[in-house]
């Protein structure tokens, strides 16, 4: 056998093994303990929901899983860019399901949040596929909210794609399963259904005050 082969193979196993490391690093999304402190409440994370909600977990196909990897690193990072999307089956009928991931920033929308979505939304419009939204977030992450609506690509978009998929025909579900502020309560009130998680999931739209006790300074 050529000895370079072997060199190519066993370098590729290399790389096999360590992408397979990395991706299980991403699937903790913000670590051990914030999972364990959403289990405590008796919260499911968001890869969990995906599965429990699918028809077979091994039938799914994850949608950019290393987004966000290093990037927000003064921030603590923002593994699979806050946001778990996959395409699987409900009931016989592929959807594609996007799923807040609570364990970063609780659920908080960075940049590449709105980007991923945006591109779960246009997957799903060209191959007419419904979306089921599994809620959980605090809204925009604060410290970097003037990098996220700027563009007519940023996090606007994505509620015209909202009306877009409604006038085409394309169901969109929201379910609420907690908290639901600002920005991110439009997504799942322009959703053709919202269902809310009693006792858990909750929508509030921002204002000044509401920027002033998350960040604890002053506001304008």
């Amino acid at each position: 056998m050529d000895i370079n082969f072997n060199k190519n193979e066993d370098h590729n196993k290399l790389l096999l093994s360590d992408l397979k490391r990395r991706l299980g690093e991403v699937h903790l999304g913000g670590g051990k303990k914030r999972i364990e402190k959403l289990h405590s409440k008796g919260k499911m994370t968001a890869r969990e929901r995906i599965d429990y909600l699918v028809d077979n977990p091994e039938d799914c196909i994850e949608i950019a899983a290393f987004a966000g990897d290093g990037m927000y690193k003064e921030h603590g990072g923002c593994p699979s860019g806050g946001v778990v999307i996959k395409i699987g089956y409900v009931k016989g009928r592929q959807v594609m399901v996007v799923a807040n991931d609570a364990t970063v920033k609780a659920g908080a929308w960075f940049p590449i949040t709105g980007k991923k979505n945006l591109r779960a939304q246009e997957i799903a419009m060209e191959n007419r596929l419904p979306i089921i939204y599994l809620v959980d977030s605090a809204g925009v992450y604060l410290p970097m909210q003037d990098e996220i609506f700027p563009d007519k690509e940023h996090f606007g978009r994505i509620f015209r794609n909202n009306a877009v998929m409604s006038s085409m025909g394309i169901t969109q579900i929201a379910a609420v399963m907690g908290s639901c502020v600002a920005g991110g309560a439009y997504l799942p009130i322009m959703s053709d259904e919202a269902l809310i998680v009693d006792k858990t999931g909750s929508i509030f739209l921002a204002g000044s005050y509401l920027v002033k006790a998350a960040i604890g300074g002053k506001y304008r």
